[in-house]
Protein backbone atom coordinates (compact mmCIF):
# COMPACT_ATOMS: atom_id res chain seq x y z
CA UNK A 1 0.00 0.00 0.00
CA UNK A 2 1.32 3.18 -1.27
CA UNK A 3 1.57 6.24 1.37
CA UNK A 4 1.64 10.00 0.71
CA UNK A 5 5.18 11.41 1.44
CA UNK A 6 5.42 14.04 3.91
CA UNK A 7 7.56 17.47 2.50
CA UNK A 8 10.77 17.87 3.58
CA UNK A 9 11.54 21.66 5.25
CA UNK A 10 13.05 22.71 2.19
CA UNK A 11 9.86 21.95 0.76
CA UNK A 12 7.83 23.34 3.27
CA UNK A 13 9.82 26.86 3.30
CA UNK A 14 10.40 27.29 0.00
CA UNK A 15 6.60 26.57 -1.91
CA UNK A 16 4.58 28.68 0.43
CA UNK A 17 7.30 31.59 -0.77
CA UNK A 18 6.63 30.63 -4.28
CA UNK A 19 2.94 30.79 -3.70
CA UNK A 20 3.29 34.16 -2.16
CA UNK A 21 5.41 35.73 -4.82
CA UNK A 22 2.88 34.67 -7.54
CA UNK A 23 0.06 35.98 -5.26
CA UNK A 24 1.97 39.51 -5.00
CA UNK A 25 2.42 39.01 -9.16
CA UNK A 26 -0.98 38.45 -9.48
CA UNK A 27 -2.20 41.25 -7.48
CA UNK A 28 -0.02 43.46 -9.25
CA UNK A 29 -1.00 42.38 -12.78
CA UNK A 30 -4.67 42.79 -11.66
CA UNK A 31 -4.54 46.21 -10.44
CA UNK A 32 -2.56 47.52 -13.45
CA UNK A 33 -4.76 45.54 -15.92
CA UNK A 34 -7.71 47.09 -14.47
CA UNK A 35 -6.10 50.89 -14.67
CA UNK A 36 -7.92 51.41 -10.93
CA UNK A 37 -6.77 54.32 -9.12
CA UNK A 38 -8.49 53.09 -5.53
CA UNK A 39 -7.17 49.59 -4.82
CA UNK A 40 -3.03 50.05 -4.28
CA UNK A 41 -0.56 47.85 -5.43
CA UNK A 42 1.80 45.69 -3.46
CA UNK A 43 4.35 48.34 -3.33
CA UNK A 44 2.20 51.17 -2.64
CA UNK A 45 1.00 48.86 0.84
CA UNK A 46 4.93 48.26 0.95
CA UNK A 47 4.94 52.17 1.31
CA UNK A 48 1.99 52.14 3.29
CA UNK A 49 3.43 49.69 5.73
CA UNK A 50 6.98 51.67 6.28
CA UNK A 51 4.79 54.92 6.84
CA UNK A 52 3.23 53.49 9.61
CA UNK A 53 6.25 51.89 11.40
CA UNK A 54 7.64 55.83 10.71
CA UNK A 55 4.75 57.07 12.44
CA UNK A 56 5.18 54.71 15.24
CA UNK A 57 1.22 53.91 14.87
CA UNK A 58 1.42 50.53 13.85
CA UNK A 59 3.01 48.63 16.98
CA UNK A 60 0.88 50.31 19.68
CA UNK A 61 -2.03 49.13 17.60
CA UNK A 62 -1.13 45.89 17.24
CA UNK A 63 -0.22 45.79 21.05
CA UNK A 64 -3.61 46.90 21.78
CA UNK A 65 -5.35 44.33 19.72
CA UNK A 66 -3.24 41.53 21.17
CA UNK A 67 -3.59 42.88 24.57
CA UNK A 68 -7.80 43.04 24.23
CA UNK A 69 -7.47 39.49 22.65
CA UNK A 70 -5.76 38.18 25.38
CA UNK A 71 -7.42 39.56 28.14
CA UNK A 72 -10.86 37.98 26.37
CA UNK A 73 -9.63 34.78 25.72
CA UNK A 74 -7.94 34.41 28.77
CA UNK A 75 -11.17 34.99 30.95
CA UNK A 76 -12.85 32.40 28.06
CA UNK A 77 -10.31 29.81 28.96
CA UNK A 78 -10.78 30.43 32.64
CA UNK A 79 -14.16 30.07 33.01
CA UNK A 80 -14.99 27.79 29.69
CA UNK A 81 -12.48 24.92 30.65
CA UNK A 82 -13.59 24.14 33.97
CA UNK A 83 -17.38 24.46 32.86
CA UNK A 84 -17.14 22.40 30.05
CA UNK A 85 -15.01 19.57 31.92
CA UNK A 86 -17.64 19.73 34.35
CA UNK A 87 -20.68 19.82 31.69
CA UNK A 88 -18.99 16.56 30.27
CA UNK A 89 -18.37 14.65 33.71
CA UNK A 90 -21.80 15.28 34.99
CA UNK A 91 -23.95 14.45 32.24
CA UNK A 92 -27.33 15.37 33.60
CA UNK A 93 -26.29 18.81 34.24
CA UNK A 94 -25.04 18.99 30.39
CA UNK A 95 -28.88 18.09 29.27
CA UNK A 96 -30.36 21.17 31.42
CA UNK A 97 -27.63 23.35 30.43
CA UNK A 98 -27.26 22.67 26.55
CA UNK A 99 -30.65 24.05 25.58
CA UNK A 100 -29.43 27.18 26.89
CA UNK A 101 -25.86 26.83 25.17
CA UNK A 102 -27.20 25.84 22.30
CA UNK A 103 -29.24 28.96 21.83
CA UNK A 104 -26.93 31.53 22.96
CA UNK A 105 -24.17 29.91 20.86
CA UNK A 106 -25.22 30.65 17.21
CA UNK A 107 -25.77 33.80 18.03
CA UNK A 108 -22.67 35.57 16.32
CA UNK A 109 -20.62 38.32 18.89
CA UNK A 110 -21.23 40.94 16.10
CA UNK A 111 -25.03 41.23 16.75
CA UNK A 112 -24.17 41.53 20.74
CA UNK A 113 -22.51 44.91 19.77
CA UNK A 114 -25.36 47.33 20.23
CA UNK A 115 -25.55 45.17 24.05
CA UNK A 116 -22.08 45.86 24.30
CA UNK A 117 -22.03 49.46 24.23
CA UNK A 118 -25.34 49.79 26.15
CA UNK A 119 -23.87 47.80 29.37
CA UNK A 120 -20.03 48.96 28.82
CA UNK A 121 -19.82 52.01 27.00
CA UNK A 122 -17.23 52.67 24.09
CA UNK A 123 -13.82 52.00 24.96
CA UNK A 124 -11.96 48.62 26.07
CA UNK A 125 -14.92 46.41 28.43
CA UNK A 126 -16.72 46.25 25.15
CA UNK A 127 -14.48 44.94 23.12
CA UNK A 128 -12.85 42.15 25.84
CA UNK A 129 -16.78 41.57 26.51
CA UNK A 130 -17.47 40.32 22.64
CA UNK A 131 -13.98 38.52 22.01
CA UNK A 132 -14.98 37.22 25.29
CA UNK A 133 -18.61 35.66 23.97
CA UNK A 134 -16.71 34.56 20.73
CA UNK A 135 -14.35 32.18 22.38
CA UNK A 136 -16.33 30.94 25.41
CA UNK A 137 -18.93 29.08 23.59
CA UNK A 138 -16.09 26.93 20.95
CA UNK A 139 -14.11 26.18 24.41
CA UNK A 140 -17.36 24.67 26.32
CA UNK A 141 -18.32 22.47 23.82
CA UNK A 142 -14.80 21.38 22.88
CA UNK A 143 -14.65 20.41 26.00
CA UNK A 144 -17.44 18.89 26.83
CA UNK A 145 -17.13 16.67 23.90
CA UNK A 146 -13.73 16.02 24.88
CA UNK A 147 -14.69 14.09 28.24
CA UNK A 148 -17.69 12.55 26.72
CA UNK A 149 -15.01 10.95 24.34
CA UNK A 150 -12.88 9.71 26.58
CA UNK A 151 -13.34 5.61 26.31
CA UNK A 152 -14.84 4.39 29.07
CA UNK A 153 -11.95 1.81 29.97
CA UNK A 154 -9.84 5.11 30.81
CA UNK A 155 -12.66 5.20 33.30
CA UNK A 156 -12.25 2.07 34.46
CA UNK A 157 -9.00 1.35 34.83
CA UNK A 158 -8.63 4.62 36.40
CA UNK A 159 -11.41 3.21 39.72
CA UNK A 160 -8.75 -0.08 39.72
CA UNK A 161 -6.32 1.70 40.69
CA UNK A 162 -7.98 3.67 43.38
CA UNK A 163 -8.10 6.82 41.98
CA UNK A 164 -10.79 9.37 43.48
CA UNK A 165 -13.25 11.19 41.25
CA UNK A 166 -11.10 13.99 41.52
CA UNK A 167 -8.47 12.70 40.65
CA UNK A 168 -9.85 10.58 37.84
CA UNK A 169 -10.73 13.30 36.52
CA UNK A 170 -7.22 15.73 36.67
CA UNK A 171 -5.18 12.50 35.69
CA UNK A 172 -7.15 10.30 33.06
CA UNK A 173 -10.14 12.05 31.99
CA UNK A 174 -8.87 15.43 31.29
CA UNK A 175 -5.45 14.36 29.56
CA UNK A 176 -7.13 12.07 27.38
CA UNK A 177 -9.79 14.73 26.31
CA UNK A 178 -6.50 17.10 26.09
CA UNK A 179 -6.00 17.01 22.44
CA UNK A 180 -9.87 17.39 21.33
CA UNK A 181 -9.77 20.79 24.26
CA UNK A 182 -6.67 21.89 21.86
CA UNK A 183 -8.50 22.05 18.90
CA UNK A 184 -11.17 24.44 20.22
CA UNK A 185 -8.73 26.50 21.55
CA UNK A 186 -6.98 26.86 18.24
CA UNK A 187 -10.39 27.52 16.79
CA UNK A 188 -11.69 29.64 19.65
CA UNK A 189 -8.51 31.80 19.57
CA UNK A 190 -8.68 32.51 15.76
CA UNK A 191 -12.68 33.49 16.69
CA UNK A 192 -11.59 35.64 19.17
CA UNK A 193 -8.96 37.54 16.29
CA UNK A 194 -11.56 38.31 13.79
CA UNK A 195 -13.91 39.61 16.59
CA UNK A 196 -11.29 42.29 18.10
CA UNK A 197 -11.14 43.73 14.50
CA UNK A 198 -14.75 44.11 14.35
CA UNK A 199 -15.39 45.26 17.57
CA UNK A 200 -12.46 47.87 17.28
CA UNK A 201 -14.17 49.33 14.01
CA UNK A 202 -16.96 49.92 16.33
CA UNK A 203 -16.50 50.22 20.01
CA UNK A 204 -12.83 51.40 20.79
CA UNK A 205 -10.38 54.56 19.11
CA UNK A 206 -7.10 52.09 19.02
CA UNK A 207 -6.15 48.70 17.42
CA UNK A 208 -5.51 47.28 14.44
CA UNK A 209 -9.52 47.20 13.57
CA UNK A 210 -9.58 50.63 14.24
CA UNK A 211 -6.73 51.55 11.62
CA UNK A 212 -8.53 50.20 9.10
CA UNK A 213 -11.67 52.07 9.64
CA UNK A 214 -10.06 54.92 10.54
CA UNK A 215 -7.08 54.92 7.11
CA UNK A 216 -10.62 54.65 5.00
CA UNK A 217 -12.29 57.73 6.44
CA UNK A 218 -9.38 60.17 6.91
CA UNK A 219 -8.77 60.44 3.10
CA UNK A 220 -9.34 57.02 2.06
CA UNK A 221 -5.88 55.90 2.40
CA UNK A 222 -6.36 52.27 1.32
CA UNK A 223 -3.08 51.61 0.98
CA UNK A 224 -3.04 51.82 4.72
CA UNK A 225 -5.93 49.93 4.66
CA UNK A 226 -4.77 47.46 3.00
CA UNK A 227 -1.45 47.35 4.86
CA UNK A 228 -3.21 46.77 8.82
CA UNK A 229 -5.62 43.77 6.54
CA UNK A 230 -2.05 42.40 5.92
CA UNK A 231 -0.94 42.86 9.78
CA UNK A 232 -3.92 41.50 10.84
CA UNK A 233 -3.91 38.33 8.79
CA UNK A 234 -0.03 37.64 9.45
CA UNK A 235 -0.36 38.14 13.34
CA UNK A 236 -3.64 35.84 12.76
CA UNK A 237 -1.28 33.26 11.08
CA UNK A 238 1.43 33.22 14.14
CA UNK A 239 -1.07 32.62 16.62
CA UNK A 240 -2.46 29.91 14.61
CA UNK A 241 0.80 28.17 14.32
CA UNK A 242 1.33 29.04 18.23
CA UNK A 243 -1.37 27.01 18.97
CA UNK A 244 -0.37 24.23 16.38
CA UNK A 245 3.02 23.65 18.32
CA UNK A 246 1.20 22.52 21.21
CA UNK A 247 -0.47 19.67 19.50
CA UNK A 248 3.25 18.62 18.58
CA UNK A 249 3.85 17.55 22.22
CA UNK A 250 3.90 14.14 22.87
CA UNK A 251 1.41 13.90 26.13
CA UNK A 252 -1.31 16.42 24.20
CA UNK A 253 -0.52 14.09 20.82
CA UNK A 254 -1.21 10.78 22.47
CA UNK A 255 -4.17 12.44 24.43
CA UNK A 256 -3.56 10.12 27.50
CA UNK A 257 -0.69 9.77 30.09
CA UNK A 258 -0.06 6.73 31.93
CA UNK A 259 0.05 7.95 35.09
CA UNK A 260 -1.37 6.35 38.06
Amino acid sequence: MSTIAEPNKWERLVWPLVAFVVLLGVWHYLVAWSGTKVFPTPAQVERGIVELFHKKVLWPDIANSLRRVAIGFGAAVALGVPLGLSLGWYPAANQVVNPVMQILRPISPIAWIPVAIILFGVGDPAAIFLIFLGAFFPIVVSCVDGVSNVPSVYRRAGRNFGLSPRQLLARVVFPAALPQIIVGLRLALGIAWLVVVAAEMVAVDSGLGYLVIDSRNSGKRYDLVVAAMLMIGVIGLILDIGVRRLERFQSIRWGFRNEF
